[in-house]
C-alpha cells in the first residue's frame, strides 16, 4: 500500500482487487522440453550434454546417439567449423542470434539459431521456410512510412496491427494494451474476413501470469507453430542433471495452460511481440491464426524491428502526452509555491481568487480546511463530510500525499456521499493532523466489456492448493465497474509533494517569526509588569498622604468649612480611597505575572474546601449553596488556584438578585463536551473545569470584555462595588498555567466559567 517518492512515504489510500496467481509459480522458463517443431542440442565446449528427442523426427538419429558427442555427428566439417567459429566471435549470452541454414545427416535445410545459458551454447534447429527474393530491408520500409505518417496513439496502434498482419499473415492481429491494474485491453485489431473480432475487449491480469510477463520483456518475439503438436522432451548426459534454463529459446516449449488457453479461443498458431517501455511491459502485439503457421526468420526479424519501433515510438508518444501535462502542472505549482513564499497565511494564499487549485491538479472540485476554516471549490462534497473526511485521513499513517481512486472501498461511509467523490488525492497542511488541502475526483462509471468471465475459474487440488485453469469462454462478458476515479498519476502526486514542501516551509518561517515574537512579547510583558508594580508601589506613598490629610482636614476643619466644603473634602477622601485599591489591584496583577509558581500535585477537593472556608461568613449572609463535584489532583500551584476559585465564586455571590443563589463547581465529563463551546487551542485530552453560577448572566457581546483589567459592566456603586480586576488575575493565574478561560453564558438565567490548568 505504501511506496516512496520524494521526501517522505505518500498517504496512498488506491490498489486494486487480489488476484488469485498461483499459476505464477509454474517454471515456465524450464519447462523440460521444446516445440516439436524444431529440433534443439546444447553444447558444453565442443561437446553434446543436451538434446531434444525430437532429433530422430528432423535428423532420423536417437537423443541418445548424439549425447557426449560433438558436432561432427550432425554436420560436414565445413558447416561445423562455421558454427564453432561463429559461436566463438559472437556475444550470445542476451541475444539469440540466426548463424545460417544448413543441411544436418542429408535432411533440410534447417536454420540455425544460438544462444548461451549458463555457460552452455544453445544451438535450435528449425526447418527453413521458403524466402521471399524481397531484400528484408525492404520488409520494414513500407511499414515505417505507415507509421510514421501517423499522428495520434490510436492511429499508430491500428496501423501497426494492419501492418504486422500484411507481413505476417495471421488471420488476427491485436495491438494489446495493459493497464496499472494488469488488465489487458485490446486497443487495436487486423482481421481476415469472418474472424471474430476481439477490439476492445478487457482480459484479466491473470491471463498472463508474472513470470510470463517477464519473459515477454526479455524476449521480444513468442511463437507457437502448432497448438494442437506435442512438445519434444530433453534428454541429457548424466553428469547433467540440472534443468536447462530456455529463456531465451525460440523452441521453448508453452506451458500447458495457455496451450488450453489457445485451444479454447479456437487458435491454432500465435505469435506475440512485445511492446517494452522501459523495462516496463506496455503491450503486445497478439498474432492469430486459426490453423499451424510457421515463419521465415526474415519475416521474424522484420516484426522484432517493428517490435522496436513500436516500443520506441507508442512510449515517446506517451510520455510526449504525460510531459505535456506535466509542464502544465510544474508551471501551476510553481505560481502556487511562489504565492505561498510571499503569503504568510496558507489558507489565503491557496483561497486566493487567481490561485487556481483546480487547475493545479486536474480535478473537478477541490477543498481546504486549515485551522477549523473550510472552503470548498467546484464538485465536493458536503462541509461535514469534508470535515469528517479529514479526521479519517488524520488516523492513516503520517504522508506528505495521501491518495486513493476507490474512497468508498477504503473509507465506507464516502459511499453516502451525493456527489459519489471516488478519487481523493488530500496534502496535508501545518502541523494539525485534521489540516488538508483535497482534490476530489468523480466516480468513472464505465461498462468494462470483459473478453470472458474475469473471475478466472480455480481448481481446488488434493493438496487443498488453489490453481488457475484456463476460461473456457470468451464471449464478452460485462462487468460494470463502480467505485473507481481516473488514477492519479505520478505528476500529480509529486506536485502535491512540492505543495507539502512549500506549505513546510511557510510553516517554519511563520514559527522562527512567532517565536522572536514571543521572545519580544516575554520581554515588553515583563518590563510592563515591573513598571505596574514600581509605578503601583511608588503611588501608594503619596497617595496614602493624600488621604490620611484628607481625612485630617475633615475631622478638624468641619466646623469650619461650608457645606461644599464638607462635601468635596468627603469626596477626595472616597477618590483617595479607590485609587488606594485599584494600586492594590495593579500590585496583586503585576504579582501574579512576576512571581514564581510552585508547582505540585494538589487535590482540587482540598483546594475548594479551604475557599468555601474563606466565604464562609459570606455564604451565610447570602444563603447561597455550593454543590461540589469529585475533581482530580493536578499539578498546579495551589495558593493561585485558590484565588482562581474564590474570585469566581466570590462574582457568583456578587451577581445575583436571588434569594438563595447556587454555585456548581465540578468537571466536564468527555462525554458532555459536545453540548459547549470549546476553543479549538484546548486539547481533546485536556480536563476542562468549572465554576457555575444562576445569577445575572453576560450578554454574548460582553465575553471579552470581563476579562478586561478594570472593566465593569455595571455602576461602580452596583452590587457591592470593586475595581473589575478580579477576572483578569483570574485569566493572568490560568494562563500562567498554560491553561484556557472561556465564559458560556445565558443572560438573565446564570453563567458558566470554564478552563483548563495544563502545566
Amino acid at each position: 500500500m505504501t511506496g516512496h517518492s520524494g521526501d517522505r512515504p505518500i498517504l496512498n489510500l488506491s490498489g486494486g482487487p487480489v488476484d488469485l496467481t498461483t499459476c505464477d509459480r509454474e517454471p515456465i522458463h524450464i519447462p523440460g522440453a521444446v516445440q516439436s517443431h524444431g529440433a534443439l542440442v546444447a553444447l558444453d565446449g565442443d561437446r553434446i550434454v543436451v538434446a531434444s528427442g525430437s532429433v530422430q523426427d528432423h535428423f532420423g538419429m536417437e537423443p541418445s546417439a548424439l549425447l557426449g558427442q560433438t558436432l561432427d555427428v550432425l554436420l560436414d566439417a565445413e558447416t561445423r567449423q562455421a558454427i564453432e567459429g561463429a559461436l566463438t566471435r559472437e556475444a550470445l549470452e542476451l541475444n539469440p542470434l540466426f548463424l545460417m541454414s544448413v543441411r544436418v545427416q542429408g535432411e533440410g535445410p534447417f536454420d540455425v539459431v544460438a544462444h548461451a545459458r549458463d555457460g552452455l551454447h544453445i544451438l535450435e534447429f528449425e526447418r527453413s521456410v521458403v524466402r521471399s527474393q524481397v531484400d528484408p530491408a525492404a520488409l520494414i520500409r513500407g511499414p515505417l512510412s505507415a507509421l510514421n505518417a501517423t499522428r495520434s496513439l490510436d492511429d499508430f496502434a491500428a496501423v501497426l496491427a494492419r501492418e504486422v498482419r500484411q507481413l505476417t499473415g495471421f488471420d488476427r492481429v491485436m495491438v494489446y494494451q495493459f493497464g496499472p491494474d494488469g488488465t489487458g485491453t485490446v486497443i487495436a485489431e487486423a482481421l481476415q474476413p469472418g474472424t471474430e473480432a476481439f477490439l476492445g475487449l478487457r482480459y484479466p491480469a491473470t491471463d498472463i501470469p508474472q513470470q510470463a510477463r517477464a519473459l515477454y520483456v526479455l524476449n521480444m518475439l513468442r511463437i507457437i507453430s502448432d497448438v494442437h503438436s506435442e512438445t519434444s522432451p530433453l534428454y541429457a548426459v548424466p553428469e547433467r542433471p540440472q534443468p536447462l534454463d530456455l529463456t531465451h529459446a525460440g523452441l521453448r516449449a508453452v506451458s500447458p495452460i495457455h496451450i488450453q488457453y489457445l485451444k479454447n479461443m479456437g487458435v491454432g498458431a500465435s505469435m506475440s511481440i512485445s511492446i517494452v517501455r522501459g523495462q516496463e511491459l506496455w503491450g503486445l502485439i497478439a498474432c492469430h491464426h486459426n490453423s499451424p503457421r510457421v515463419l521465415s526468420y526474415d519475416a521474424r526479424a522484420a516484426c522484432e524491428f517493428l517490435g522496436q519501433v513500436a516500443s520506441v515510438q507508442l512510449g515517446a508518444r506517451q510520455e510526449r502526452d504525460e510531459q505535456a501535462y506535466e509542464l502544465r502542472l510544474r508551471s501551476a505549482e510553481s505560481d502556487l509555491v511562489g504565492r505561498l513564499a510571499h503569503t504568510p497565511d496558507p489558507m489565503e494564499a491557496l483561497n486566493a481568487e487567481d490561485a487556481n487549485l483546480l487547475g493545479f491538479i486536474d480535478a473537478p472540485g477541490a477543498a481546504i480546511h486549515y485551522e477549523g476554516e473550510l472552503v470548498l471549490l467546484g464538485v465536493t462534497p458536503t462541509a461535514d463530510q469534508v470535515r469528517e473526511l479529514c479526521a479519517w485521513l488524520a488516523t492513516l499513517p503520517e504522508a506528505d500525499v495521501i491518495h486513493t481512486d476507490a474512497l468508498g472501498r477504503d473509507h465506507p461511509p464516502a459511499r453516502t456521499y451525493q456527489t459519489r467523490p471516488s478519487g481523493v488525492l488530500a496534502v496535508p497542511l501545518g502541523s494539525s493532523r485534521q489540516d488538508y488541502v483535497l482534490w476530489f475526483r468523480p466516480e468513472q462509471l464505465q461498462t468494462v466489456t470483459w473478453g470472458g468471465d474475469p473471475n478466472k475459474p480455480v481448481q481446488i487440488g488434493a493438496d487443498g492448493v488453489g490453481r488457475l485453469s484456463p476460461r473456457d469462454s470468451f464471449a464478452a462478458w460485462q462487468e460494470t465497474v463502480r467505485g473507481r476515479s481516473a488514477p492519479w498519476t505520478p505528476a500529480e502526486l509529486h506536485a502535491g509533494q512540492a505543495l507539502r514542501r512549500a506549505v513546510t516551509a511557510v510553516e517554519l518561517r511563520r514559527a522562527a517569526e512567532t517565536y522572536e515574537l514571543n521572545v519580544e512579547l516575554r520581554r515588553s510583558n515583563a518590563e510592563l509588569d515591573a513598571f505596574a508594580y514600581i509605578a503601583s508601589h511608588d503611588l501608594k506613598e503619596p497617595l496614602r498622604g493624600m488621604h490620611n490629610y484628607s481625612v485630617f482636614l475633615l475631622e478638624t476643619y468641619s466646623q469650619q468649612l461650608d457645606e461644599d466644603g464638607v462635601a468635596k473634602l468627603r469626596t477626595l477622601v472616597r477618590l483617595t480611597q479607590r485609587m488606594d485599591d485599584l494600586l492594590d489591584s495593579l500590585l496583586l496583577y503585576s504579582r501574579v505575572g512576576r512571581e514564581e509558581l510552585n508547582f505540585q500535585p494538589v487535590p482540587l477537593n482540598e483546594v475548594l474546601s479551604d475557599v468555601l472556608e474563606i466565604l464562609e461568613q459570606r455564604l451565610r449572609e447570602t444563603g447561597a449553596t455550593v454543590t461540589l463535584h469529585d475533581l482530580p489532583t493536578v499539578t498546579v500551584d495551589r495558593v493561585r488556584v485558590a484565588e482562581i476559585y474564590q474570585n469566581l465564586i466570590a462574582n457568583a455571590l456578587k451577581y445575583t438578585e436571588r434569594a438563595r443563589p447556587h454555585v456548581e463547581v465540578g468537571m466536564l465529563a468527555p462525554a458532555d463536551r459536545g453540548g459547549h463551546r470549546i476553543p479549538p487551542e484546548v486539547s481533546p485530552s485536556a480536563r476542562i473545569l468549572y465554576v457555575r453560577d444562576d445569577g445575572l448572566g453576560i450578554r454574548e457581546q460582553h465575553f471579552e470584555n470581563i476579562f478586561r483589567i478594570f472593566k465593569r459592566l455595571h455602576a461602580r456603586e452596583q452590587f457591592g462595588g470593586g475595581t473589575g480586576a478580579g477576572l483578569t488575575i483570574v485569566r493572568k493565574i490560568v494562563e500562567r498555567h498554560g491553561g484556557q478561560i472561556w465564559v458560556e453564558s445565558v443572560y438573565g438565567e446564570g453563567s458558566t466559567f470554564l478552563f483548563t490548568l495544563e502545566a
